[in-house]
């Protein structure tokens, strides 16, 4: 059991995890660099630590020791206990939940790992939005995606607000980056992956292509405006759309996602 210690000054380096949390820059090259990444809130937090993840340290306000105290009961990491203010002058951010984790990465799979087994995976191309990157994890896991692929240009799965939209879903769907792009795309199909690129541009509805009986599908998504690009179209076996009404030509990449992952799985 870790026992709590009070913290009062902000430029404590034993809170030098959590600094400067709003500052996405920094955080995309200082995390993935120091093997760690944040998990806000009591669920987020409990769901790593179920997927495997080792905790590093836990910074919470006075009133989640209650709440958290079976997680503090079995950790040997550090908990730093904190004033609300302090909590907010060192992230940067008013910390609405209260808790958070410092968690320790672990090391990222190939894509022939998370392809071995797998029927339905979702390819992603240059989606660097965090919220939207969340969302697409967050519905892989829920209507049955296998895994995610990432273009290299992708953001970060385990940046915060990704984890924080995802609820914790990506600890639970298996990804990996693809390089180089989109070369590597061959891999997918030659693992027996028939690649199905979402686009309005010259596609089937889905009603139409009857993707959900494909063997082994890939999904593969582009990011929120711009799409796939022409590369990634050409190396695609085949075109998807999702029949739209009222003169719509598209929709949220992240809605997009959740639409197409039901259709590649149920039709």
């Amino acid at each position: 059991m870790s026992e709590p210690i009070t913290v009062t000054d902000a430029a404590d380096p034993r809170l030098s995890d959590y600094t400067d949390l709003t500052d996405v820059e920094l955080r995309r090259r200082r995390e993935p660099a120091e093997g760690l990444f944040i998990a806000e809130g009591e669920k987020v937090i409990r769901r790593a630590l179920a997927a495997g993840f080792r905790m590093r340290s836990m910074l919470l306000t006075a009133k989640w020791l209650g709440v958290m105290g079976d997680v503090i009961a079995e950790t040997d990491a550090p908990v730093h206990l904190v004033e609300p203010a302090l909590a907010e002058q060192v992230t940067g951010y008013h910390v609405h939940r209260g808790a958070l984790a410092s968690m320790e990465r672990k090391p990222l799979p190939t894509a022939a790992e998370v392809l071995d087994g797998a029927r339905r995976v979702a390819v992603l191309e240059g989606l660097v939005d965090h919220t939207n990157l969340g969302a697409i994890f967050r519905s892989a896991a829920a209507l049955g995606m296998d895994a995610v692929l990432l273009s290299p240009d992708c953001a970060d799965p385990l940046y915060r607000r990704a984890v924080k939209t995802s609820m914790g879903a990506v600890f639970s769907v298996p990804y990996a980056r693809l390089d180089p792009w989109p070369d590597s795309l061959a891999a997918v199909r030659e693992a027996g992956f028939e690649l199905l690129a979402l686009t309005p541009s010259g596609a089937e509805d889905f009603t139409v292509a009857k993707s959900h009986l494909l063997p082994r599908a890939a999904l593969m998504l582009g990011a929120e405006g711009e799409g796939l690009t022409p590369k990634a179209l050409a190396a695609a076996d085949q075109r998807v759309r999702i029949p739209m009404a009222h003169g719509i030509d598209s929709l949220n990449v992240g809605a997009a996602a959740a639409i197409a992952f039901y259709a590649v799985n149920h039709g």
